[in-house]
């Protein structure tokens, strides 16, 4: 096997980093030769049952045990701030070597959509000068984002020579620029002042925020801002519920989710629990995406609201192409809809986001047949949601995989969820990915994207300054990163 060719010290010291370069004030070590990929590794040590443990032991036993981080003990934000520093002071003292490491270095994460997410967070927010891009184990149970880049969505194999095939997948791969989105929520505050949300009430990506604009029309007093973001994925509605009840009876009995295939089995039960196979039967039209919120797009410089089909009772705004387990809600439009309604291929850097709708759980198996897809709504870089009292108290939401059970209003306030593109953070991908970049060669170049520069970040409000990583978007302690998976 040609995989056996990988075990030996000359493959393996192509990824090595000295341990100086990553804990400051250690002593100087002058190597013989320079990595030519040298990784960080940031492991959920709970994810995928016990393979997290494992594929941690795995790794560090090949890498200098520095270079491999378990996430249940270390935070990225705190790790990637040190070593980045430290190569700060090191090339200001003409260290070479950390020169040439930052320029060469690659992030690996092993986890479910949730951790990847949590590390992109934190590499977009700390807006390094030299960003490094990132490839994604699949560790949890959807793994859209590792299969949307070609690192498949299959819990990998933890033995030694399944991780040295792994690195050198890494060390050929492309890099690959993927929009990030910011969300914005606004709902009626139940306190006065910005206490703490409970944990495990809303995603970890999404914080309670006192200070916006004072050009925002929402920033009276009373209300309650969040804001957070996402790489692949919001929805809301069927499943968003769905997701909803999957993450509650994982956290009362964690014990009976110890393999992909037992939680991709739960998964499917609670659908058809749920109803959402005969949803026109089971769930009121009162809770169809038409009858919860008023819908708005904004393609150029002015908001225009987005009629959505009373059938609709999901809707997901899709940045990849891998959506519930690697499908592909948007497909790829035919020439005539293209035409005729402006629709292009989904792109995963055109600063465009898809929505889709979806009617119940059968409209959704669609996706499964070859050119099967969704309802195509709109491609915007804008999107905003207007709850006003209605006949429903609640919905429910998602962001790349955590879903939160959102209360709605019940008198004459409302609950708005405003969706824009923030910027963009580099992706490691094989060649063969289904991901597609404006910059591939059958590819659109240009469109009406209203991405913030710099300086419109300066001037802004700070809610759209940040993305939350670096300063905020931290796991509080009381929070079981196993939910991440």
């Amino acid at each position: 096997m040609a995989s056996l060719d990988l075990d030996n010290e000359e493959f393996i010291k192509k990824f090595h980093i000295p341990g100086y370069i990553l804990e400051p004030d250690s002593a100087v070590e002058r190597l013989a030769f320079e990595p030519e990929c040298p990784v960080l590794v940031f492991i959920n040590s709970r994810s995928g049952g016990q393979l997290g443990e494992k594929l941690l032991l795995t790794y560090q036993s090949i890498l200098n045990e520095k270079q491999v981080i378990d996430l249940g003990k270390e935070s990225p934000d705190s790790v990637l701030r040190r070593v980045f520093l430290n190569v700060e002071k090191l090339k200001y003292n003409g260290d070479e070597l950390a020169s040439k490491i930052e320029k060469k270095l690659r992030i690996i994460v092993a986890g479910g959509d949730g951790t990847a997410g949590w590390l992109l967070g934190v590499v977009s927010d700390l807006k390094l000068s030299q960003p490094p891009p990132v490839a994604t184990v699949p560790l949890g149970t959807g793994n859209n984002l590792p299969f949307a880049f070609g690192w498949g969505k299959k819990n990998p194999g933890t033995d030694r020579l399944s991780v040295l095939s792994f690195l050198n997948q890494v060390i050929k791969a492309k890099e690959m620029k993927i929009d990030s989105w910011h969300i914005l929520m606004r709902m009626k505050s139940k306190a006065g002042q910005c206490d703490p949300v409970a944990p495990l009430e809303l995603p970890h990506s999404l914080h309670k925020f006192c200070r916006v604009s004072s050009a925002d029309e929402l920033n009276m007093e009373g209300y309650d801002t969040f804001r957070g973001g996402f790489w692949n994925y919001f929805s809301m509605g069927m499943d968003a519920q769905v997701s909803y009840a999957f993450h509650s009876e994982r956290k009362l009995h964690p014990e009976k989710f110890k393999n992909q295939l037992v939680n991709q089995t739960t998964y499917a039960r609670l659908a058809g629990s749920q109803g959402w196979f005969f949803a026109s039967l089971f769930h009121p039209s009162s809770k169809n995406i038409a009858n919860l919120c008023k819908v708005s797009i904004k393609k150029g410089h002015s908001w225009k609201e987005l009629p959505i089909p009373h059938s609709i009772r999901s809707i997901v705004c899709l940045n990849l192409p891998s959506f519930s387990g690697g499908l592909n809600p948007w497909g790829t439009p035919s020439r005539s809809k293209r035409r005729d309604r402006g629709l292009t291929p989904p792109l995963v850097d055109d600063g465009l986001i898809e929505v889709v709708g979806f009617r119940d759980a059968w409209h959704g198996t669609v996706l499964l047949a070859p050119n099967g897809h969704g309802t195509r709504l709109a491609q915007t870089h804008r999107i905003k949601f207007e709850f006003h009292k209605g006949s429903a108290d609640h919905t429910y939401m998602r962001i790349d995989g955590e879903p939160w059970k959102q209360p709605l209003p019940l008198d004459d306030d409302d609950v708005v969820v405003e969706i824009s593109h923030l910027r963009q953070v580099k992706m490691l991908a094989t060649h063969d990915c289904r991901s597609k970049s404006c910059l591939g060669p059958s590819s659109p170049m240009s469109h009406d994207v209203d991405v913030k520069d710099s300086d419109d970040e300066e001037s802004a409000g700070e809610e759209w300054r940040k993305f939350g990583a670096a300063d905020t978007f931290k796991i509080p302690d009381e929070v079981d990163i196993t939910h991440l998976s």
